[in-house]
């Protein structure tokens, strides 16, 4: 299978094929310095795979987890890629998970002005949402994303292969976005979930998804209006996980309890609690609502005293409302479930 992404400025395509990662030449060319970008979690596997296509070329790995995301380790791959004498015609591969994407986007970003990277996502949250869409970022301290860049890839490689030496949680955490993009767009993907056999329709899950997310980028590449809806989850999400040091919950998880206090309907409120519980996702957790209120106050979608929302009414009817960043005080003091 084959998506195109298509923005204003940008144009690159995203492959669903199992086996593809044996055959990156066929889509870009290798013919230059290739940087590979990975982390100490992702199997030598998929790193031999990739190296040995590369005829020159190196593997830059950093420690697993979002501590990575950080600006020392911004600073420290910046550096090994002067050292590799890498130059504005040559290519960065991100390969791994939501971090590496992240962190290899911003890289590429950066360096020299921005140089070209190409996404071989290993993990379902990858696959499904962060390998897409040009958000590039790190933290900062505990906070989330808060510095990075828009910045297109050249290309995405899902090999759905890779997802084979995934650990179960991983798994389940980036099955989190998914439940999202159904939530806010897609009813019968959220439905998919209902139906209990995950694993036979996984690759439909991740296609459903990726189509969704790539519709709203095509319309809004820089977040100035729908793209917002992506958001939905994060608010409070961003904060459990930034409370916790984003060291306890994953993002999916967090994003999963986040989504439960922007839903208007207890109905709807139930189906995704017994999903979770089927999945094994967590419906909430304990924490300080006055710190994790602050946290939110620093959010990316946080201005002038207001914050961008998003809620569900019922799957696939999402709206945004501002708020003013009180009453997210007052909407985490009032349990959702």
């Amino acid at each position: 299978m084959k998506l195109t992404m298509r923005t204003k400025n940008d144009e690159y395509d995203i492959i669903l094929e199992r086996g593809c990662i044996h055959s990156i030449a066929s889509y870009i060319s290798l013919d230059r310095k290739v940087f590979i970008l990975t982390d100490q979690n992702i199997p030598d596997i998929w790193i031999n795979i990739v190296k040995e296509q590369c005829p020159t070329s190196m593997v830059y790995r950093v420690p697993g987890g979002e501590n990575s995301k950080s600006i020392p380790v911004f600073e420290e791959v910046l550096t090994a890629c002067l050292e590799f004498h890498m130059g504005r015609k040559d290519l960065i591969i991100a390969l791994g998970g939501g971090v590496i994407g992240d962190l290899g986007g911003f890289v590429a970003a950066s360096y020299m002005r921005g140089i070209a990277y190409m996404s071989i996502p290993t993990s379902t949250l990858s696959q499904i949402d962060s390998s897409i869409g040009g958000k590039t970022a790190i933290n900062l301290g505990n906070v989330k994303n808060i510095v990075g860049a828009f910045y297109q890839p050249k290309l995405v490689l899902i090999d759905f292969d890779t997802l084979s030496t995934l650990p179960e949680r991983q798994k389940i955490n980036g099955l989190a976005e998914a439940i999202k993009a159904g939530l806010i767009r897609d009813p019968e993907l959220f439905e998919l979930f209902e139906q209990g056999d995950i694993d036979s329709s996984l690759e439909e899950i991740i296609y459903r998804s990726l189509c969704m997310k790539r519709d709203i980028v095509q319309q809004d590449e820089k977040e100035s209006g729908l793209r917002k809806l992506l958001n939905f989850g994060h608010t409070i999400g961003h904060g459990i996980e930034s409370y916790y040091n984003l060291d306890t919950y994953l993002h999916g998880e967090a994003v999963t309890m986040g989504m439960f206090y922007f839903i208007t309907s207890n109905e709807v409120k139930e189906r995704l609690k017994n999903i979770c519980i089927r999945m094994g996702l967590p419906i909430s957790a304990h924490f300080d609502i006055q710190k994790v209120y602050q946290l939110t106050t620093m959010d990316k979608k946080a201005s002038g005293g207001t914050i961008s929302t998003v809620w569900v009414d019922e799957p696939g009817k999402s709206y945004m409302k501002e708020l003013q960043q009180e009453e997210i005080l007052t909407i985490l003091q009032n349990k959702p479930i």
